[in-house]
């Protein structure tokens, strides 16, 4: 599930990936913002981190047990998903491409219309 996470996320509009904290995490980036950050845990699951609205952030805490305030990160805008088979794959690409979009959403419109297509 890992690759197709990673995969997905580069398939979006100007994704490129980078590891700006060393090996670990792997951050995906649009126009040099953060929109997904993936730790790999020792175990048979990772982390993903994804930035989201402030409410639905909440009420997807309060839904699912895999759902936790962001890993390192503003505890309000960013969730904490852990990917253990548990949470479907569907719903995960969902909040990417939430993530994704706010992260877009807060670019200059300059940057918005220069962002390259699908690597």
């Amino acid at each position: 599930m890992e690759n197709n996470i990673i995969e997905y996320c580069l398939k979006k509009k100007g994704a490129t990936k980078d590891y700006p904290f060393g090996h670990d995490p792997l951050v995906i980036k649009i126009a040099g913002k953060m929109f997904a950050l993936i730790f790999e845990d020792k175990v048979d699951n990772f982390l993903l981190n994804l930035k989201c609205d402030p409410v639905i952030a909440e009420n997807l805490r309060d839904q699912h047990e895999t759902v936790r305030p962001g890993y390192h990160m503003n505890k309000k805008h960013w969730n904490t998903i852990t990917i253990d088979g548990s949470f479907p794959e569907s719903d995960v690409f969902e909040m990417i491409d939430h993530s994704y979009d706010l992260v877009v959403k807060n670019l200059p419109k300059s940057l918005q219309e220069s962002i390259p297509e699908m690597n």
